[in-house]
């Protein structure tokens, strides 16, 4: 894969892609901050920053910030994970300089005027009520927080009303100055132009910010218990929520568990949960596991809804595709089918010129490089039956996961 990637003197890396046949920039501002980073009275605030940073700038206000690049039919963008806060855009090419400058404007200019976040708290409390009106998303946040119990992993990356009703403009500031690091982000572009273009506008902008260096340390993760719950909902589903810890981003068993999981419950019809489940007992409409990893740990997790008089039996169909996987290696043709079909997938997402952009930051803040697929075609090659069987054995023990349950009235 041809990708190039230097460091700015201020500590900042830039990784390009050319493409051909796109008419279209994309470009993020990528930062290794995340809700996990927050202290217990700043829950939400990595996020509430992510929403603030469209509010106003020392040189804009929030309507221009919008209007700058929407009125050249492009897009700006943004979201919050556990680890990490994005801001991105997609414009025609030759306006490539404008997303530059204003994706630069919004991550280092941000004023976080008082009245803004007056009315966006408002906005965040709408999109914690809408989350909480959908059981298949709360659910999710709820097993983050049985799984790593009194973690910050295990917090909602909205945080709570209490916290959100509380923040200032002084919250924010404190939360930035804590933790913005240049050496810790990463500007990211795929587009058909030159490197030599992308550098002039990157140097511009990206080289007025002298090195910005903190003295952050994330809390690792500590022990875990499964945990077991269940909360009444007014739902006439029953929802179900399984999950347990996993491999972090630099484990070496992290592709042999993609490949594991991607056989029990990924997103393919052939997965073997979807075929039990659905195929054979007609008992939910949609059933997935996921495996997440994050740079200390992990976590699997598997989702599904059904009658609540089918909930006992479904548990049961579930333990059993799993058991089936811990006592009975594949086959040499099944696993070879499953190599073949993650391979399909990976190679699908990565036509995906703005997931690609993206995939790219969060490598270089990870692991400082970026695997072609013929490096992680190898990886997935060289998994074995036995391997699979050996990790399903060590991970996916029905005793050792975490139940969270929602339950109509």
């Amino acid at each position: 894969m041809d990708y190039e990637l230097w460091e700015l003197p201020n500590g900042i890396r830039v990784v390009h892609r050319q493409v051909s046949n796109t008419k279209i920039a994309h470009c993020a501002l990528m930062l290794d901050i995340g809700s996990r980073d927050e202290g217990p009275h700043q829950q939400g605030i990595a996020h509430f920053w992510e929403h603030m940073a469209f509010k106003g700038t020392q040189r804009r206000k929030a309507f221009h910030i919008i209007n700058r690049l929407e009125s050249l039919g492009g897009e700006l963008n943004a979201y919050t994970t556990k680890e990490k806060i994005c801001f991105y855009a997609a414009v025609l090419d030759n306006h490539l300089d404008k997303a530059v400058e204003l994706l630069t404007d919004i991550t280092f200019n941000s004023v976080f005027p008082d009245a803004q976040i007056n009315k966006e708290r408002q906005v965040i409390l709408e999109e914690m009520s809408m989350y909480a009106d959908s059981p298949e998303d709360a659910i999710q946040d709820q097993l983050d927080c049985l799984v790593f119990k009194d973690h910050q992993l295990g917090n909602n990356i909205l945080g709570t009303q209490e916290s959100v009703k509380s923040f200032h403009q002084t919250d924010f500031l404190d939360f930035v100055s804590e933790n913005l690091d240049t050496e810790r982000m990463v500007f990211s572009s795929v587009g058909n132009y030159s490197l030599k273009k992308l550098k002039k506008i990157v140097e511009k902008n990206l080289l007025q910010f002298e090195r910005i260096s903190c003295e952050r340390e994330r809390k690792l993760v500590n022990g875990y218990a499964p945990q077991l719950d269940s909360k009444k909902k007014d739902i006439t589903q029953a929802h179900v929520g399984i999950g347990c810890r996993a491999f972090n981003i630099y484990s070496d068993q992290k592709v042999p568990f993609f490949v594991l999981n991607n056989i029990l419950g990924g997103n393919a019809m052939n997965s073997r949960l979807n075929l039990s489940l659905r195929e054979n007992h007609g008992m939910v409409y949609n059933i997935e596991s996921n495996f997440q990893a994050f740079t200390d740990t992990g976590l699997f997790s598997i989702f599904y809804a059904t009658e609540p008089t089918n909930l006992e039996k479904s548990l049961l169909l579930v333990q059993k595709e799993i058991i089936k996987l811990m006592e009975v290696e594949l086959g040499s043709k099944q696993l070879q089918t499953a190599k073949n079909q993650i391979k399909g997938q990976l190679a699908m997402s990565e036509e995906n010129n703005q997931n690609f952009m993206l995939m790219m930051a969060k490598s270089i803040l990870d692991h400082g490089k970026i695997e072609g697929l013929d490096v992680v075609f190898d990886k997935v090659d060289r998994v074995t039956r036995s391997q699979l069987r050996r990790l399903a054995n060590e991970c996916l023990n029905f005793d050792q996961m975490s139940i969270l349950k929602y339950l109509p009235l």
